[in-house]
């Protein structure tokens, strides 16, 4: 079984600054593309960032020069780096991973509980 748990999610005013993080636990053998969603109430999910395993990033156009995500693949983790938040950042933050678990041959998505993100005066 593989699990994927968030964390860093909170309150924060306009131009500041959070910081999540996403840890596979469970028979994990490798890990391939992570990658950060987001859903605000009322809207579709979106995709804001992912990292391959070899460290290449791509990012919304609405995050870039924001945000940046990174991993280390000896702790099967994933972070993203929120700085100079705006309002609009404000909603559910979801990781997502690429896993092959031991000793199985097939890549399969898992997903994260959510984590949420709130930026308010």
């Amino acid at each position: 079984q593989v699990q994927l748990v968030e964390s860093g999610g909170g309150l924060v005013q306009p131009g500041g600054s959070l910081r999540l993080s996403c840890a596979a636990s469970g028979s994990i053998s490798s890990i391939n593309t992570m990658r950060w969603y987001r859903q605000a109430p009322g809207k579709q999910r979106e995709l804001v960032a992912l990292i391959i395993r070899g460290g290449e990033t791509n990012y919304a156009d609405s995050v870039k020069g924001r945000f940046t995500i990174s991993r280390d693949n000896a702790k099967n983790t994933v972070y993203l780096q929120m700085n100079s938040l705006k309002p609009e950042d404000t909603a559910v933050y979801y990781c997502n991973s690429e896993i092959r678990r031991a000793g199985l041959a097939t890549w399969s998505d898992y997903w994260g509980q959510g984590t949420q993100v709130t930026v308010s005066s």
